[in-house]
């Protein structure tokens, strides 16, 4: 997107523009952030790209810091993460920090896909499919960390999960084996994993960058889904100050769950220490994770419920190749809006029967609801394209222009068009145009 004349700050000194603009690395910054082109009708739902950020930068400098304390053995995990909540000063708090971090991580990342899904930011391809690849590995990154406090249901869980290697053909037994280090979750797995926790930050750092550096090149998306290259206005201050409140707002949220209800969003099975021979009654990922435990346990067979939770997730790849629609945002498709609300709500609801014992009705609830999950995605595309069909109105046979007041108009003359009535249908569509 090119930088018109009216992004540049009139009122800046002429000294400061052109330092920001010729040194090399503040040109990178200044161009990336601070004169960054942005369509001028961007919301709210915009701020959660930036609030992830701030996650990504809490958890890494927190975690740096627990890693100083904490010990990757068996025998001693536990009893060091009892040593940072006890011993280290403001070690709760930064073992909260970083615990309800993933927590607000994931509430943050939920909102920026749910909005790139509204209003159609996966049409931009290369952007969407580099923020999936970071959905994943966040997930990845997640589910690693869990293990490491070696509790009760830290334990299981990485049992459960890991296990699902074992659905692969020919080769899944032997990928479990070399997971686990041995015969079971033991040792050998609570240090690769330790160490893949390490790692995994550094690599999402870079797919942050390629993501920024792909939306930047093209500019980013707005509400009603058009080119905004006339409209632009810079991202300081006008976005700063917008980003700046939705930061106080996570913080308030955030600090909320790190003194005062750091549980909330946790397991208190977590704080028994790992036993392989005593297993707890309900085995159970963290909340982010409930929706796709919800739907794995929602299939009788095994490797069939594995496939298909991992394609409830996979399915955002396939999201820009279902759009059928003439328009880019939702705000044009009411039948749409309706089922983009609809998949909402069988998440947030897949999610609650997840943390539900695995007997009826919950079983039944979970299968009713993965069809649902599965049929509002399909349908999408399919509403779409009625939807567009519907507002198309004959305009070289009438001269007023048409908008949806004409909604009653439209649909009369669909129908009469479906029962090949063409002629009646073009003499009402004229004799209406002159009222």
């Amino acid at each position: 997107m090119a930088v018109n004349n009216s992004v540049n700050n009139i009122n800046t000194p002429k000294s400061a523009v052109t330092w920001r603009k010729t040194n090399k690395l503040v040109k990178i910054m200044n161009d990336s952030f601070y004169d960054l082109p942005c369509p001028i009708n961007l919301n709210a739902w915009w701020s959660f790209g930036s609030m992830l950020g701030l996650c990504l930068v809490i958890q890494l400098l927190s975690g740096l810091l627990l890693s100083i304390h904490y010990t990757a053995h068996e025998s001693m995990a536990f009893d060091s993460v009892v040593h940072i909540m006890r011993n280290v000063e403001k070690g709760w708090m930064l073992r909260n920090m970083h615990a309800n971090g993933s927590s607000m991580f994931f509430i943050c990342i939920y909102a920026h896909i749910g909005r790139g899904l509204y209003y159609g930011s996966y049409l931009d391809k290369t952007v969407w499919f580099f923020g999936v690849h970071l959905f994943l590995l966040t997930m990845a990154e997640a589910f690693l960390g869990y293990t490491l406090p070696w509790g009760q249901m830290s334990y299981w869980g990485a049992t459960v999960i890991t296990n699902m290697l074992s659905v692969i053909p020919a080769v899944g037994d032997g990928m479990l084996r070399y997971v686990w280090g041995g015969w079971t979750v033991c040792n050998a797995t609570l240090k690769r994993f330790y160490t893949l926790h390490f790692l995994l930050p550094f690599v999402m750092v870079a797919f942050v960058f390629l993501h920024l550096f792909f939306l930047h090149e093209k500019g980013s998306n707005n509400p009603l889904g058009i080119e905004s290259d006339t409209m632009c206005i810079p991202f300081h201050p006008f976005y700063t100050v917008k980003d700046l409140f939705g930061y106080v707002c996570f913080g308030f949220f955030f600090m909320y769950l790190v003194c005062v209800d750091p549980e909330l969003l946790g397991n208190h099975l977590n704080y028994w220490p790992a036993n392989s021979m005593k297993t707890p009654i309900h085995v159970q990922p963290e909340w982010y994770f409930m929706f796709a435990y919800a739907i794995l346990r929602s299939i009788p067979h095994k490797a069939g419920g594995v496939y298909i939770m991992f394609l409830s997730i996979a399915v955002l790849y396939l999201i820009p190749s279902l759009h059928s629609g003439k328009y880019r945002s939702l705000c044009f498709y009411p039948l749409n809006q309706l089922v983009f609300w609809v998949l909402v709500s069988s998440l947030i609801t897949l999610t609650w029967i997840g943390a539900r014992p695995v007997r009826e009705p919950y079983i039944i609830l979970g299968q009713c609801f993965s069809v649902i999950y599965f049929s509002s995605l399909l349908l999408n595309p399919l509403s779409l394209w009625v939807w567009d069909k519907l507002v198309e109105y004959p305009e070289r046979y009438v001269s007023r222009p048409v908008d949806l007041k004409w909604f009653k108009v439209l649909t009369a003359f669909k129908l009469l068009m479906f029962f090949r009535l063409k002629n009646t249908a073009l003499k009402w569509a004229s004799k209406q145009s002159r009222l």
